[in-house]
């Protein structure tokens, strides 16, 4: 993101930009934004982006004019505030302005991945747990931020987040609440201690009922389950996942049980020509709840060797080989979200103790990036300009050759006048000008003349 505004005005132009354009002022009164009197909400949340932006924490930053810090905190720490309604709102606006720039045809994905939020030095923080870091296979203190986004191939918008604890107690280190399970800070709460593949149905769930009308869902191998498959195949949606190279999941392939690694040598053993991008694109069932499910395999080559490979599996079984794979692709554009929030938007780097206040930080980092993604949108796609890229790029009327040659001989006699040059003169230069040009455009310009 090479266009972050470090600039206060620069900050506030860019969000008052942005607010038209989603209303934000209606999204935060449906996201339970309550202020009975004071200093207007819309403040606050455009001081809280500055200090984002500008890479301070709430007790580093500036003090703010109107208002004090601890009425920002009490915010960020409103038990009643929806975090999660107020990211999806606003992708949904974000979504339907781009997509009148976009082309009906190309397909629209939800990616779905986590990170790690570390809380290594913290001790008193709700809900802090042990949780395991893929990357580095072992335990870090924090928290597993699962989060869906939504792409068309150019840009990524974050679209739902949770901020997920552990369930063990051997892993639980903060202090846990014991609220009405009825209030939406009850509910938040046991949703971030549930299995991660079931809260990330619940986020899907939210945006497709939002009205995001995406029907392919990207996720890599910790969520590519059968069961995964399956679900989204119910609410007819596709999935494109990367399979784990194990034996514990099977499936069948022409009457024969068997798992992925047992299918490649099969495969192999048979001799069947392999192309220069995939190896091989069988089609599988599973068995999920007693009904068989078509899947379609991909093994792809892993970064060019050999004797590694990559298994990608989609229900769309229609799709072709290299589309699988390009789709697959888009993936990646999660990752360099998680890039971007974490080097430049205080994705982590928050003194924040309580849960809500967390979630809190967490949409606030979401619609940071929101505005960036939308500022690069517009700066880089010509499309965005309106009415003006159309007239741009309308053809120009041609000129017939006969006028545009009868203009160049007016434009040139006027010219050897201006020099000083003599009629005679003038008329010898044209004389051996139009004896020069082929016959067929000699008379066009005697015509016109």
């Amino acid at each position: 993101m090479s266009n972050i505004q470090h600039s206060t005005t620069q900050i506030h132009y860019s969000f008052h930009h942005f607010s038209k354009l989603v209303q934000l002022g209606a999204i935060l009164r449906c996201a339970n934004f309550k202020k009975k009197r004071g200093i207007r909400v819309s403040l606050l949340v455009e001081w809280l982006l500055t200090t984002v932006f500008s890479r301070y924490s709430l007790f580093r930053a500036d003090d703010p004019s109107g208002f004090s810090k601890r009425t920002v905190r009490n915010y960020l720490n409103d038990a009643q505030i929806n975090w999660q309604r107020f990211v999806v709102l606003i992708a949904i606006k974000l979504i339907q302005y781009i997509q009148r720039f976009t082309d009906s045809r190309r397909r629209q994905a939800l990616i779905v991945d986590d990170s790690l939020f570390k809380r290594e030095f913290s001790k008193k923080t709700e809900l802090l747990s042990r949780v395991f870091d893929h990357d580095n296979q072992c335990y870090f203190k924090g928290f597993r931020t699962l989060t869906v986004g939504w792409s068309d191939a150019n840009t990524f918008l974050p679209v739902n987040f949770a901020l997920m604890s552990s369930r063990k107690q051997l892993n639980q280190f903060g202090r846990f609440k014991h609220l009405d399970g009825r209030s939406l800070a009850a509910k938040r709460r046991a949703q971030a201690q549930c299995k991660m593949n079931d809260v990330a149905l619940e986020l899907l769930d939210a945006a497709f009922n939002a009205g995001i009308k995406a029907k392919y869902v990207l996720f890599d191998s910790w969520y590519a389950s059968p069961r995964m498959f399956f679900e989204l195949l119910k609410r007819g949606r596709f999935g494109i996942g990367m399979l784990k190279r194990t034996k514990k999941v099977y499936f069948r392939y022409r009457g024969r049980q068997m798992d992925v690694k047992t299918l490649y040598r099969i495969l192999c053993s048979g001799k069947r020509p392999t192309r220069d991008d995939y190896f091989y694109s069988p089609i599988v069932k599973f068995e999920v709840d007693g009904q068989e499910m078509p899947v379609k395999l991909v093994y792809v080559s892993n970064r060019g060797a050999s004797n590694q490979y990559l298994v990608l599996a989609t229900t769309k079984i229609g799709l072709r080989p290299k589309e699988i794979i390009q789709m697959y692709g888009r993936r990646w554009q999660i990752e360099g979200y998680f890039k971007v929030a974490k080097q430049y938007l205080q994705f982590d780097q928050t003194q924040i103790q309580s849960y809500d206040g967390l979630c809190g930080h967490m949409a606030l980092v979401m619609m940071s990036y929101d505005i960036l993604a939308l500022a690069q949108r517009q700066n880089i796609d010509e499309r965005t300009l309106g009415d003006l890229f159309f007239e741009y790029g309308r053809a120009l009327l041609d000129i017939p050759v006969a006028e545009a040659l009868s203009w160049l001989m007016r434009t040139l006699s006027g010219l050897g006048i201006k020099m000083g040059m003599s009629s005679e003169a003038l008329d010898t230069i044209f004389e051996e000008f139009t004896k020069a040009l082929p016959s067929s455009l000699a008379r066009l310009l005697g015509s016109a003349g």
